[in-house]
């Protein structure tokens, strides 16, 4: 106990470029993951017959002599090895008591020779290991070690641990592309594992992180500025004479996002300084984002496609992400994201990015729509919006969705405030540039316009018509 408290000691002394995250030689060592077999390989008869096997993982130690384990579902074709597989972690321990029957497009996969590994990745609380989870908290925001944090180190070695365990399994798995989906917490910790593991090829994420804005980096000067937008907000809403709730909004948990220091106010109470949050946000920054890696990731000829709605209070800062970023794909849903319960009017109601997404990574065939560019001119009263596409990518339609003065990136009002019904208009097609465009007459007054275009491509996978659909970058244009 003694030498395990010298070492706990001297790790949180250590700066955090000399103790990597990951240890990598011991996440790719199948032999350490001490497995347990709850129901070993059997058939599972359905539409599609499938092998099956259940087994408890060791990920490792999240603190010092406290294991840190997760449940492990692998699903591979009853009659042939899987090749490569579609991993998740978006699951509860309670849904691994019975056998898994594929639904959707997991069914497509499996019928197609790919597998499916099944894993847990939530809060300690959910998974049975609350009190590890709140003594782990507790050592992250008093030391600021991202060993001791479940979102920076233990989600996504569970993912990478799930992969290991499934391709030590090699009467069952042989080595293919690993595609990874999900969404907030497991559309975060997929992109970690991405960046840190080469074995993942492909990212499908929903309500998430994907780059390093100002906020998530805890610039000082952007949380200042977060936090007066947030009292003039306040105070706007007490001036219509609302119900306000302050700390909701000027502490809401969420504020930074995952993967951004959603945990200054515990570190500050804590005795951290400002400077030290700043410190491991930028020291974090190469590990969480995958905008840091493009470069890699298209030599890797890795698949990307993003869905961070666009009132999520996770993927906040859309506008920052469209001006430095615009070659990411996205797909923004309009009013849409974590706890958004109306959707706009006009939104997509027939989007099926996802089983495309998978089907063209794993078989090949016809691909999704890529990034569009756009370009705007502004005359007196009158904006005139085009999108156009790269030569050979077709859309089959455009709308535009688009808000004045929408609160600055992360705010209160940036979440409350949706695209309004009235604020949307197809768009029409010039088919020799390949564009979409729309003039819309400007409303008198305003600083700036933020605005998106989606573009729908249908498209034949394994005998079926998909509707898909991709963005323009969120755009924000300065007016005056």
């Amino acid at each position: 106990m003694k030498r395990l408290l010298l070492i706990s000691f001297f790790i949180e002394l250590l700066p955090l470029q000399s103790a990597p995250l990951f240890n990598m030689a011991e996440i790719l060592d199948a032999r350490t993951l001490e497995v347990k077999v709850l129901k070993d390989w059997h058939v599972v008869r359905g539409e599609v017959s499938t092998r099956q096997k259940l087994v408890t993982i060791r990920v490792g130690e999240l603190l010092p002599g406290k294991e840190y384990r997760v449940p492990v579902r692998m699903v591979v074709p009853a009659n042939r090895k899987a090749k490569g597989f579609h991993l998740t972690g978006g699951h509860n321990p309670g849904q691994f008591q019975q056998d898994l029957q594929p639904r959707g497009v997991d069914r497509i996969l499996l019928a197609g020779g790919v597998g499916l590994v099944q894993t847990v990745v939530q809060v300690l609380q959910v998974s049975g290991q609350g009190e590890l989870g709140r003594l782990a908290d507790r050592r992250f925001v008093e030391t600021l070690n991202p060993h001791y944090s479940i979102q920076y180190w233990g989600w996504p070695a569970t993912l990478m641990r799930a992969t290991t365990a499934a391709y030590a399994e090699k009467d069952y798995f042989e080595k293919g592309k690993v595609a990874a989906s999900g969404g907030s917490k497991n559309g975060a910790s997929p992109s970690v594992t991405l960046i840190e593991d080469k074995r993942l090829s492909a990212l499908h994420a929903s309500v998430s992180p994907i780059w390093d804005s100002p906020l998530r980096l805890c610039d000082r000067k952007a949380w200042s500025d977060l936090r007066r937008a947030n009292e003039a907000y306040t105070a706007k809403l007490r001036a219509r004479g609302e119900r306000v709730n302050t700390e909701r909004i000027m502490n809401h948990f969420f504020l930074g996002g995952t993967f951004g220091p959603v945990y200054n106010r515990q570190a500050l109470a804590a005795g951290k300084k400002w400077e030290d949050l700043q410190k491991i946000a930028g020291e974090m920054a190469d590990h969480v984002f995958v905008s840091r890696h493009l470069k890699t990731l298209k030599e890797r000829n890795v698949d990307l496609l993003f869905h961070p709605g666009t009132h999520d209070f996770v993927a906040f800062d859309l506008a920052w992400g469209g001006k430095h970023h615009p070659q990411i794909p996205i797909y923004l849903k309009a009013n849409s994201g974590h706890g958004v319960r109306e959707p706009h009017p006009a939104a997509e109601r027939d989007e099926q990015n996802k089983s495309v997404f998978l089907l063209h990574h794993f078989f090949g065939g016809e691909g999704l729509l890529p990034p569009p560019a756009v370009q705007t001119k502004v005359d007196k009263d009158k904006i005139q919006i085009t999108v156009t596409f790269p030569k050979g990518a077709k859309a089959e339609s455009g709308r535009i969705w688009w808000m004045y003065d929408r609160g600055p990136d992360g705010s209160a009002a940036y979440i409350a405030e949706l695209f309004s019904k009235e604020q949307s208009a197809p768009m029409k097609i010039n088919p020799a540039q390949n564009s979409w465009s729309v003039t819309l007459a400007l409303k008198p007054g305003p600083k700036h316009i933020d605005f998106f275009s989606n573009h729908r491509k249908r498209i034949v996978q394994s005998g079926r018509t998909y509707n898909t659909y991709i963005s323009s970058p969120y755009t924000r244009l300065p007016l005056r």
